[in-house]
């Protein structure tokens, strides 16, 4: 028997992706009339295997995995190892994924990414900022209740209607840097606006990302549910995946994150 969940899941880390997301899309932060827009991502330690196609970067995590095997290569940079592994996973792909997803594996602890469009066509962010301090990586893992939801469907995709507006992008981009200020200044109650200013923002900016044809479950009242009850709620991904639900009570069902640092 192995002696390791690692053993068999891997022992590269998982990327949670908070608010700001799709701010790292060039075709997003090309609008945006005050960059730069920001988003927050956070290493996880793999101390549970997450469900694919539920914006918890597994893909890239397989990517990652045929690459480098089981664990990141030492003695390289995490830029280096960001733009070896966003090539690997993006070569010849016509929407392809974007950086936060390999920057929120590999950097540890939490982090801000910046992204201006003027700045590498918006590919990667003009500025990154992280954190591990004990603290604030505590805090965040204490309000943060995770519960899943269920998988987006295989025929799904977020990106058949874009209403792509200055005002709004500026809105997403906005909502990430007030995530991050709400997690280094440990504030509850701005962190749940920010993901719930976030949602608004990506709500009109993509329609698809919770209102789709394939969709066959009300991710919009669920997620109102959460909303109402606690500081603030929004998806892992787009299509459902998980919903983070930002409390600083119990909630039911709900499991916690283990922060890699």
């Amino acid at each position: 028997m192995p002696d390791d969940l690692r053993d068999i899941i891997g022992y590269l880390p998982y990327r949670m992706a908070l608010a700001g997301g799709w701010i790292d899309q060039p075709f997003v932060s090309r609008h945006d009339p005050s960059p730069p827009g920001s988003m927050v991502v956070a290493s996880l330690e793999p101390f549970m295997k997450f469900m694919d196609r539920c914006g918890m970067a597994t893909g890239t995590r397989y990517v990652a995995m045929k690459i480098w095997y089981s664990k990141m290569p030492e003695h390289r940079s995490p830029e280096q190892l960001v733009r070896e592994l966003y090539d690997a996973e993006n070569r010849g792909k016509i929407e392809p994924s974007g950086s936060q997803d390999m920057i929120g594996m590999i950097y540890p602890g939490i982090s801000r990414l910046d992204y201006d469009f003027s700045y590498e066509g918006g590919i990667f962010p003009k500025y990154i900022e992280s954190t591990s301090d004990p603290e604030i990586v505590r805090w965040l893992e204490d309000v943060l209740y995770v519960l899943p939801v269920s998988p987006r469907p295989m025929d799904y995709n977020p990106l058949g209607r874009k209403n792509v507006e200055p005002p709004l992008v500026r809105a997403l981009g906005q909502s990430g840097r007030d995530c991050w200020d709400a997690i280094v200044t440990r504030d509850l109650r701005k962190l749940g606006k920010s993901f719930n200013d976030c949602v608004a923002a990506y709500e009109k900016l993509l329609p698809d990302t919770l209102r789709h044809s394939s969709l066959t479950f009300d991710l919009v009242r669920f997620q109102e549910y959460y909303q109402q009850r606690y500081a603030g709620a929004m998806y892992s991904g787009c299509g459902g995946g998980y919903i983070y639900v930002a409390a600083d009570e119990p909630v039911p069902g709900a499991f916690k994150m283990k922060i890699r640092v």
